[in-house]
């Protein structure tokens, strides 16, 4: 399954971070709809040059985060992608954040092959409490008839805490059984942090028949101990010039941390 949907066995998904998008307080209206497209096409560019397995559409400019898609944003994000597909040659995922139906109505919509979010649980957040709906996201793939189209669970969510006691080992393996995860993410607290590998190994010894990802954090330096213990990684803010996670794709950074993977695979 995973070199179908990721391109390869220990797959790198790369993120292409949208700019903020219409109908958000950071949107630059001035630059407007061809600004985010540019951004993201040398983002893309950039990212395919280096060698990257996949690529995932992510809105991470939208700050503050909702946990409901707004009509605006959401139309802007698919049409962005739609938009943005053609110069795409590698499996592309896209994720709304923090909504997984959007998330899936996106994946549908543009033909991706897989949608990253929060699915399950009860979080205290920034957003406030947060209640996702892994049904309701699952339902509508069902009902468009596309199956092939991979769900990947973070199951600690970044910028928020779990309400209740369960271990991460007890959510990874309800995420799989009770809620049908393709593949397990599991996060460090925010952007751009370091998943704990303890984190990473528990949750995989708890799913061992499934792909369990580390989601944020993964750079140069410790990608070994990552995939020495999970099944691919997601990364974005480590690509950037600088490793600030609002700064454009660094091509050199990209190539470098590509060729240190193909060392480890």
């Amino acid at each position: 399954m995973l070199k179908q949907t990721f391109g390869s066995d220990k797959p790198i998904v790369a993120m292409i971070h949208f700019p903020p998008l219409p109908g958000t307080p950071l949107y630059d209206a001035d630059g407007g709809m061809q600004k985010i497209l540019d951004s993201a096409a040398n983002d893309i560019e950039a990212l395919q040059s280096g060698g990257v397995d996949a690529m995932m559409f992510g809105n991470e400019g939208d700050r503050p985060y909702v946990l409901k898609a707004s009509p605006v944003t959401l139309a802007s994000f698919g049409f962005a992608v739609g938009e943005l597909k053609r110069l795409i040659k590698v499996p592309f995922g896209v994720n709304y954040l923090w909504d997984p139906v959007a998330s899936v109505a996106l994946g549908v919509a543009s033909g991706a092959r897989f949608v990253r979010e929060i699915f399950t649980g009860v979080y205290d957040s920034d957003m406030g409490l947060w209640v996702p709906d892994a049904a309701g996201a699952l339902q509508l793939r069902a009902n468009t008839r596309r199956s092939d189209l991979k769900v990947m669970y973070n199951i600690n969510a970044e910028f928020a805490s779990p309400v209740g006691t369960r271990t991460l080992a007890q959510r990874a393996k309800s995420a799989v059984f009770a809620s049908l995860a393709d593949v397990v993410l599991v996060s460090g607290p925010m952007t751009g942090e370091a998943v704990e590998v303890s984190n990473l190994k528990e949750a995989k010894d708890a799913v061992p028949d499934t792909p369990v990802f580390a989601n944020t954090g993964v750079n140069i330096d410790n990608v070994a101990d990552i995939l020495s213990i999970g099944d691919g990684a997601v990364v974005g803010t480590h690509f950037k010039v600088g490793g600030d996670t609002w700064s454009p794709v660094d091509g050199e950074r990209v190539k470098r941390f590509m060729d240190r993977v193909s060392g480890l695979r």
